[in-house]
């Protein structure tokens, strides 16, 4: 799951973090005319569980800081599901531009 991380904030809550701008992808994001912050992290997130995980949909809220993407909740799980996933295209620079051409392209804005 690196570079994600996946803490048990308080028994029975967890979190799923990426410190922004410390990927092997920022360099794509910025070419991409993105900033690799936390709420494009999040558009990251949301265009994975709209495009390939639709059984994450509700399982976990998000709560980024420019510095930080974090996603929180109850279910261990669906947040394991998702660091995978994202943890794939924060080290795959060809994946990361499919992935935001695609999302582009279908209309998606990037809140970054």
């Amino acid at each position: 799951m690196h570079p994600l991380r996946l803490v048990e904030s308080t028994p029975g809550k967890y979190s799923l973090l990426l410190d922004a701008g410390t990927t092997q992808v920022d360099d794509v994001v910025e070419e991409l005319g993105h900033e690799p912050n936390g709420y494009f992290w999040e558009g990251v997130a949301r265009v994975l569980v709209d495009t390939e995980a639709a059984a994450l949909e509700g399982r976990f809220s998000y709560d980024p800081e420019g510095g930080m993407f974090c996603a929180y909740g109850r279910d261990r799980g669906a947040l394991e599901e998702l660091g995978a996933r994202m943890a794939v295209v924060a080290t795959d620079a060809d994946r990361m531009r499919r992935l935001v051409v695609a999302a582009e392209a279908d209309g998606f804005e990037f809140d970054d």
